[in-house]
């Protein structure tokens, strides 16, 4: 079964960056529209970007201007770029396909310290 597997999450002070990497393995890529997602300890999993095959990218109001998504189809590979972290953005992210389509991987944990 296709899988997703997510990496670069971290520690890091609020106000810093990280950048996460998602490979997927197994599928028509370039066709599905990606999507990262995250899930804080007690919430739902909740989509916070995505990106579809021609680029068009959305996002969740609580990330807008401070991350940013983008793939690059030969590598089957989907980003996301965050900048200005607050305490607020620790979870564990996720990739799948924005219908989740794929079977969930480990994730990547990220913490922000205030």
């Amino acid at each position: 079964q296709v899988q997703a597997v997510e990496s670069g999450g971290g520690l890091v002070q609020a106000g810093g960056s990280l950048r996460l990497s998602c490979a997927v393995s197994g599928s028509i890529f370039w066709m599905n529209t990606m999507a990262w997602y995250r899930q804080a300890p007690g919430e739902q999993r909740e989509m916070v970007a995505s990106i579809n095959n021609v680029r068009r990218t959305n996002y969740v109001d609580s990330v807008k201007g401070r991350f940013t998504i983008s793939r690059d189809n030969a590598r089957n590979t989907v980003y996301l770029q965050m900048n200005s972290l607050k305490p607020e953005d620790t979870a564990v992210y996720y990739c799948n396909t924005a219908d989740r389509t794929l079977r969930w991987g480990q994730g990547t944990q990220v913490t922000v310290s205030s």
